[in-house]
C-alpha cells in the first residue's frame, strides 16, 4: 500500500488534502513538519498532520506527490499539532489558518535548499512564510567549571563574575562595562570557564537594557499558601519525557514542612487554579514562585497577559528572576525577532515564554505550567481571522499537555467564577495587598448630576476632582485621570441643523484628533459651562478619524447637510483632558497615554518617565488600568463612568465594573494611602456602587443571578453567526437563509437551540460592508455544536458567495 500524508494547506476549507510520500522521503516525513505541495497549479507551505499507509479513498492517479520536505525536524511537536487541530475543530475554523498561528517564518537556508532542488520553479506561493536569516550576534554565558582559586584577576574575574551573577549576556553589552572584555573572554573561553556563541539576537526593545538579578521577597500568608498550592501540583506532575532538572537549575526553593506539607500532600492534586487577588496583592510574586518551581522540575512555562507592548515591568521582573533566558512575543517583533524567540524555544535552549495573545501558540518544551494573567481581559479573545479566546484554550492546552494552568484576576470574569462553582478550577485568594503599609484605596463617588464644573469650566471636570488633584500637587504625588475615549472630540455636529458628520463607510460618527496645536485656548471662567468649540477657533493640522476603519481626512469647512459654516466640537477625549487639565494647572507636568501616543517604545517611555517622578499627572484610557505598579500615585480620577455601561451587550457591566476596580488599583500601592473619585450620574448602578464598596464577590454574586434570571453565559452557550455583505440585500437575504435553516435543523426543531435573529448589528456598516447577525444560544455545549455544523455546510455550499459569514463561538464582542 502507498504511504500517504495528511497535510493541511493554507487555504479556507475545513479539511486536510492528501498526498502521496516519495520514496525518498519515507521516514523522514513526519506529523508536524512542513512540506511543499502543489495545490491548484501553485506551491504552497503545508503541514503534515499524519502519516499512514493505506488505501487512498480517491482514485490514485489524482494523488499528487509531496514535493519537498522543508523541516528536517518537525516545526509544531506533537503536544502543539494536536492542541491546534482540537481548536480548530472547536471554532470551526480552517485547520490551515489555525495552524499557520503557530508557524514561523521560513529560513532564508531552507529557501536555498529548496532551490537547489528545483522544487521552486514555477509558481510558488510561500504565503505568510517570510523569510528570515541574518547578521549573527555574539554571546557569552558562564559553564558549571569551577576555576582554581587565585588563577584569576583583574578584567576577566569580573566579567566572569558578571555573567555568573546576570546570565547569558551579548558580547557588545559586556564591552560597554569592560574595554578589554573580548580578550578577557578569550581567556576564559580557553579555560573552559565561559562558553562563546554566535547566532542573530533578539532585537525586541524589552531586551535592549540590561537587569539586574533581584532578590524574592518573603511571602505573606496568602501568597505563601497559593504558591504551596501550585506547587504541590506540580509536584504530581510526571517527570518530562528527557528526565532530569533543566541544566539551569540548581537551587531549590524551600518547600512546606510539617503539618502545612502534610496537609498539601493528603489534598486532592487539582491542576487548573484561579487566584483571585486583590489589586496590589502580589499576584506576579506567585507567578515568579510557579515559574520556578516549574524550571526545577526540567519542565517549561507559558506566561500570557493582556498585551505585552502594556506591560514593561512585568517583563523586566521576569528578566530579574531568570535572566535573559525567556522568549517574549508580540505583535509587534519583526519576523527576524519572532523567528528568533521560537527558535530558542523550538530547541529547548529557552524554556520561558511571555506574550500576549498569539503566545498561546509557543512551541515551550515539556510544557508545564501556562499562567493567564489578567484573564478577565477582553483582548484574550481575537476577532478577526480565528476567534479563539487565548483563556479558554490556555485551559484546554494545559490540559491535553498534562500540564497545570493559573488564571490570576482581581476581578475574575464571570466564566472562571462558574468553572470554580463546577469544581473545574480551585479558587485561591489574595485578600490583602503585599505590601503591609498599603491598604486598598478610599472610594467616592461624585454625583455629576449634583456637582457643576470646576474652575476648567468642563462639567466632566467637577469642583471635587479639580481640588483633589490641586491637593495631590501640593503633596508632590501623582495622579492618573481615566477616561476610555481617545481624540479631542468624539464627534463633529453642526450647530445650526444637528447632522453628526460620520464615516463614509461605516454607521459611526468621526473621532477628531486634533494632534498638535499652535497655541492653546485659555479655560473657560470658572463656574461658567464648556461650550462645544466651534470650528473658527480651532487652529489648523486637525483631523477627522473613524475607530473601525481607520479613515483618517481634514475636518470639513461647512456642514455638509445645511451648508452651515457652524461645525462644533462635541464631548471630552483624553486629547482635549490633557489639554484642559494643562490649562487649568500649568504647572504640572501633564502627559497622555492612549493609542495615539503609544508607538513602538512609546508607552514605555511614558510609563518609565510616570515611575520616574518626571510626570504628575497622566491622562488615558484602559491603558493605564492594565497592571501598572506606580507607587507614587496615589489619587486616581474616573473621569465619566458612565460610558461604558450603556452599550448594547451584556457583559456592559461587567466589563465597567472590571475597568473602575483596576484603574481605582493604581492608587495607594505603598505606604501613602491612596483615594479614587468617579464620577457618575447613575451612582446606584450595580458595577459603580459594588466597584466603590470594593466587593468584587458581590458584583460577582449579582451577575451570576442576573445573567441566569434572562439566559446569557455562564447559563448558556453562545455562538454568533456574523454576516456582511457590500449589497445591503444580499447580506439581509444570507443571515435570513441561516436563521431559516437553523431553526429547521434537528436541533431547533427539538428547541434544544434557541434561534435570536436575523438582525442587524448595533454597528450596521463596517468598512464598506453592511452587518446583520443571527445568534444562537443553547443550555448544552452538544447541541449548539450540532446546529453550527448543520450551518457550515450550508456556509460552505449554499449561500450567495457576495456574503461573508463568520461563526464565532462563545463570542465576547457583541456590536
Amino acid at each position: 500500500m502507498p504511504l500517504l500524508a495528511d497535510v493541511a494547506v493554507p487555504v479556507p476549507l475545513s479539511q486536510a488534502f492528501t498526498y502521496e510520500v516519495p520514496a525518498a522521503l519515507a521516514g523522514e516525513v513526519r506529523p508536524g513538519a512542513r512540506v511543499l505541495c502543489e495545490f491548484h497549479r501553485r506551491k504552497l507551505l503545508g503541514v503534515v498532520l499524519a502519516v499512514s499507509e493505506r488505501s487512498a479513498a480517491i482514485d490514485p492517479s489524482k494523488i499528487k506527490p509531496l514535493a519537498a520536505l522543508v523541516d528536517a525536524r518537525p516545526a509544531l511537536p506533537a503536544e502543539l499539532l494536536a492542541f491546534l487541530q482540537e481548536l480548530a475543530a472547536y471554532y470551526f475554523a480552517p485547520i490551515g489558518e489555525v495552524l499557520r498561528l503557530a508557524l514561523p517564518a521560513i529560513e532564508r537556508e531552507q529557501v536555498r535548499a529548496l532551490k537547489a532542488q528545483g522544487e521552486l520553479d514555477g509558481v510558488l506561493d510561500l504565503g505568510r512564510a517570510k523569510q528570515v536569516g541574518g547578521r549573527k550576534v555574539a554571546y557569552a554565558s558562564a559553564t558549571d567549571v569551577v576555576e582554581e582559586p587565585g588563577t584569576l584577576r583583574g578584567q576577566a574575574a569580573a566579567v566572569l563574575a558578571l555573567l555568573r551573577a546576570n546570565g547569558e549576556q551579548p558580547v557588545a553589552r559586556i564591552e560597554e562595562r569592560f574595554g578589554n572584555a573580548r580578550s578577557a573572554l578569550k581567556k576564559l573561553a580557553e579555560r573552559n570557564l565561559v562558553t562563546l556563541d554566535e547566532r542573530e539576537p533578539p532585537r525586541d526593545p524589552f531586551f535592549r537594557r540590561a537587569e539586574e538579578r533581584d532578590v524574592p521577597p518573603e511571602l505573606n500568608a496568602a501568597q505563601a499558601e497559593a504558591a504551596a498550592r501550585i506547587d504541590a501540583a506540580l509536584a504530581a506532575l510526571p517527570a518530562p519525557a528527557g528526565g532530569g532538572e533543566h541544566p539551569a537549575s540548581t537551587h531549590q526553593e524551600p518547600r512546606p514542612v510539617g503539618q502545612e506539607a502534610r496537609r498539601i500532600a493528603q489534598e486532592p492534586r487539582p491542576s487548573a487554579f484561579l487566584l483571585f487577588g486583590v489589586t496590589g496583592s502580589g499576584k506576579t510574586e506567585v507567578y515568579l514562585r510557579a515559574i520556578k518551581s516549574c524550571l526545577e522540575r526540567g519542565r517549561g512555562a507559558l506566561v500570557m497577559v493582556p498585551e505585552i507592548a502594556l506591560t514593561p515591568q512585568l517583563v523586566a521582573r521576569f528578566r530579574a528572576r531568570f535572566g535573559d533566558e525567556l522568549a517574549v512575543l508580540h505583535s509587534g517583533l519583526s519576523d527576524a525577532d519572532r523567528h528568533a524567540m521560537w527558535a530558542s524555544l523550538h530547541v529547548g535552549k529557552v524554556r520561558v515564554a511571555i506574550g500576549a495573545r498569539s503566545a498561546l501558540f509557543a512551541p515551550v518544551p515539556d510544557l508545564g505550567l501556562i499562567l493567564v494573567d489578567e484573564e478577565h481581559d477582553g483582548s484574550f479573545k481575537q476577532e478577526e481571522g480565528v476567534r479563539y479566546h487565548a483563556r479558554d484554550m490556555a485551559l484546554l492546552r494545559a490540559h491535553r499537555a498534562g500540564a497545570v494552568c493559573v488564571l490570576g484576576s482581581a476581578t475574575p470574569s464571570i466564566e472562571s467564577v462558574a468553572l470554580v462553582r463546577r469544581g473545574k478550577l480551585v479558587e485561591l485568594r489574595l485578600p490583602d495587598r503585599a505590601h503591609r503599609e498599603a491598604s486598598l484605596p478610599e472610594v467616592s463617588l461624585v454625583d455629576l448630576r449634583r456637582f457643576g464644573a470646576g474652575p476648567s469650566g468642563d462639567p466632566l471636570i467637577s469642583l471635587p476632582l479639580h481640588r483633589a488633584l490641586e491637593k495631590t500637587l501640593a503633596a508632590k504625588e501623582q495622579a492618573i485621570l481615566f477616561l476610555n475615549r481617545r481624540g479631542f472630540a468624539p464627534s463633529v455636529v453642526c450647530g445650526s441643523c444637528g447632522t453628526l458628520t460620520t464615516c463614509d463607510a461605516c454607521s459611526v460618527a468621526l473621532t477628531y484628533h486634533r494632534g498638535r496645536r499652535r497655541d492653546a485656548r485659555p479655560p473657560s471662567p470658572a463656574g461658567a459651562p464648556a461650550p462645544a468649540a466651534p470650528l473658527e477657533e480651532r487652529p489648523e493640522g486637525g483631523r477627522l478619524r473613524c475607530h473601525y476603519c481607520d479613515y483618517a481626512g481634514p475636518l470639513p469647512d461647512r456642514c455638509s447637510s445645511c451648508g452651515a459654516r457652524n461645525l462644533l466640537l462635541e464631548g471630552l477625549g483624553t486629547e482635549r483632558l490633557e489639554a484642559t487639565i494643562a490649562g487649568s494647572f500649568p504647572e504640572a507636568r501633564v502627559a497622555r497615554l492612549d493609542r495615539d501616543v503609544a508607538g513602538k517604545d512609546r508607552s514605555q517611555a511614558i510609563l518609565a518617565r510616570m515611575r520616574e517622578g518626571k510626570i504628575d499627572i497622566l491622562v488615558g484610557t484602559q491603558m493605564v488600568t492594565k497592571g501598572h505598579d506606580l507607587p507614587n500615585v496615589t489619587l486616581v480620577g474616573v473621569v465619566n463612568a458612565d460610558a461604558a455601561l450603556g452599550l448594547p451587550d451584556f457583559r456592559a457591566a461587567e466589563r465597567g465594573f472590571q475597568l473602575l476596580v483596576q484603574v481605582a488599583g493604581r492608587a495607594g500601592r505603598r505606604d501613602r494611602p491612596g483615594r479614587v473619585l468617579i464620577q457618575t450620574r447613575n451612582p446606584e448602578h450595580p458595577a459603580i456602587a459594588f466597584a466603590a464598596a470594593h466587593d468584587v464577590p458581590g458584583f460577582l454574586e449579582r451577575e451570576i443571578r442576573d445573567r441566569e434570571e434572562v439566559g446569557y453565559p455562564p447559563a448558556t452557550r453562545l455562538a454568533l453567526l456574523r454576516i456582511d455583505a457590500v449589497d445591503e440585500g444580499v447580506g439581509r437575504g444570507a443571515a435570513a437563509k441561516l436563521a431559516a435553516h437553523a431553526r429547521t435543523c434537528p436541533e431547533g426543531l427539538a428547541r434544544r437551540v434557541e434561534v435570536l435573529g436575523p438582525s442587524a448589528a448595533p454597528i450596521a456598516r463596517l468598512r464598506g460592508r453592511y452587518r446583520f447577525r443571527v445568534l444562537l444560544r443553547a443550555r448544552e455545549r452538544g447541541p449548539l455544536r450540532g446546529a453550527l455544523a448543520a450551518l457550515a455546510g450550508l456556509i460552505r455550499d449554499g449561500l450567495d458567495r457576495n456574503a461573508r459569514v463568520i461563526i464565532d463561538v462563545d463570542p465576547v464582542a457583541m456590536l
